[in-house]
């Protein structure tokens, strides 16, 4: 199969800018639940998955769809909701459980509560992610717990073979580099499964093709991996 077929395969979607979203059996279901907007069940919407599995650009997805407010968990602990919320239709909370190792716990869930109040009662909704779902999180305020289960829930798993040959064609094609198959094929095999070690990737085989003045080849690749490998040591 050539590069370019590799891209034809997935329905694309727009994110931000020139960027792409490509579903995929792995993100179909939070996908999903992104286009059904505004009709979704409960208020909130809840995309949990692995670092590196999308789940920032889904983000991103909603944020362009919705027009929602992006709000940070400092902001949430400094500020009062309905202020935050500022009428609109619909709010962004990402990475929402690695920041309660970074904030203070109890204030975070109560104003985390407060503002699922105020989302429920103004009518607007909220996306939330992180990397495991909120009945994985030890919550000591029954009240959000509470709140937290009626959230609807969708998973996005690491990607497939398919999927990580598609985005590494695509995130070359978006620096307008190309590159065969074979490269392809090699890459699958020797890398972790996330497309933020795709995009680490790339940018280093960018970096050393342009200053070696050297095409895209797997000998050229096996030293970028051989290199990256020996910085993380």
């Amino acid at each position: 199969m050539n590069t370019t077929q590799l891209l034809l395969d997935f329905e694309h979607r727009p994110a931000l800018g020139a960027e792409d979203f490509l579903v995929a059996p792995c993100n179909s279901d939070a996908v999903a639940w992104i286009d059904r907007w505004p009709d979704w069940p409960s208020p909130a919407l809840f995309l949990h998955g692995p670092a590196g599995c999308g789940k920032s650009h889904l983000a991103q997805v909603f944020q362009a769809k919705t027009n929602a407010v992006a709000i940070t968990t400092m902001e949430l602990t400094r500020n009062d909701p309905p202020a935050l919320l500022a009428g609109a239709g619909a709010c962004l909370l990402d990475d929402l459980d690695g920041a309660f190792d970074k904030h203070d716990k109890d204030g975070l869930e109560v104003a985390l509560l407060h503002l699922y109040n105020t989302v429920r009662e103004a009518g607007a909704t909220m996306m939330m992610t992180g990397r495991v779902p909120p009945s994985r999180w030890p919550l000591q305020l029954a009240d959000l717990s509470s709140r937290l289960k009626t959230a609807t829930v969708a998973e996005i798993g690491p990607p497939d073979d398919a999927l990580l040959a598609a985005v590494l064609v695509k995130q070359f094609a978006d620096r307008q580099l190309k590159i065969d198959s074979d490269v392809v094929a090699f890459v699958q095999l020797r890398i972790e499964r996330s497309f933020a070690a795709l995009e680490k990737l790339v940018d280093a085989v960018d970096k050393m093709a342009m200053l070696e003045k050297r095409r895209i080849t797997v000998p050229l690749v096996r030293q970028v991996l051989h290199d990256l490998n020996k910085a993380d040591e």
